[in-house]
């Protein structure tokens, strides 16, 4: 059934390729590798436009297949695909997702596992595109190149142009990923230090801050105290007023 179909698509050309690489990214279970190697046999000066065609066709099915996965999750994969697949892919995944992305572009792994794996297990997808814009680029142009400088004679290289591809790439991405890590981390002590006198600072003020409200506090009482004597004191002389008037307005003409 899935030859009939690609054999469909491989009298479109082109745009066959573009139909097959897009559906490559969402679901279809043959890689666009098979009819993208048939068409630049058939005429290999068009080769590195078939892997541009290819190319982005791919990029523009990555997001379909990924919000495929964020809905239905993972389990729609078992339904075309072969288990061992899918549990190597999420166990590659679950270790480092950027590296499954990149090692996976190279692998025989169907390149729609992690595109669906992206959405279930909540990657970014603009990282997922990102990293899938290099992988797919390395694995189109390799095939293109090979058969546009090379001809038919391509044929029979291209059936280990993964390997060669995946042994010189694996090395790259292990290299590139150590260093953004090292970098990564550098920022991040660069940063803190950066942002620890600021947080000193703030714990000097709060404990100056606590102090004052505990200082303010224990000195309460005693300004009440103060406040209850006075209302005392001026209500006893309010009461020796009511008692001796006369005395209190003949006290009030001398002062004039």
């Amino acid at each position: 059934m899935f030859q009939a179909f690609i054999d469909f698509l491989k009298d479109y050309g082109p745009l066959g390729l573009f139909v097959h690489s897009f559906l490559d990214a969402v679901i279809f279970p043959v890689p666009a590798f098979f009819l993208q190697v048939s068409l630049s046999i058939m005429n290999p000066t068009t080769a590195l436009w078939l892997a541009t065609v290819g190319y982005i066709a791919c990029l523009l099915g990555t997001p379909v297949g990924y919000y495929l996965g964020k809905i239905m999750g993972k389990s729609v994969l078992y339904r075309f695909l072969k288990t061992e697949w899918i549990d190597a892919a999420t166990s590659r995944f679950q270790k480092n997702g950027e590296a499954a992305i990149l090692i996976g572009s190279f692998t025989p792994i169907p390149f729609k596992v992690f595109t669906i794996l992206s959405g279930a297990l909540n990657f970014p997808l603009w990282r997922l595109i990102g990293y899938a814009a290099v992988g797919r680029a390395v694995k189109f142009y390799a095939v293109g190149a090979l058969f546009y400088f090379y001809g038919r004679a391509a044929e029979s290289m291209v059936k280990d142009v993964s390997l060669y591809t995946f042994v010189i790439a694996v090395p790259l991405i292990a290299i590139f990923l150590f260093v953004r890590s090292r970098i990564r981390k550098k920022k991040q002590l660069k940063q803190e230090a950066e942002e620890q006198p600021a947080k000193d600072h703030q714990a000097a003020e709060g404990s100056d801050q606590a102090m004052e409200r505990h200082a303010a506090a224990e000195h309460q009482p005693v300004l009440e105290q103060q406040a209850a004597a006075e209302r005392h004191t001026a209500a006893d002389r309010q009461a020796k007023a009511d008692r001796h008037p006369a005395a209190a307005e003949l006290k009030n003409d001398v002062s004039s």
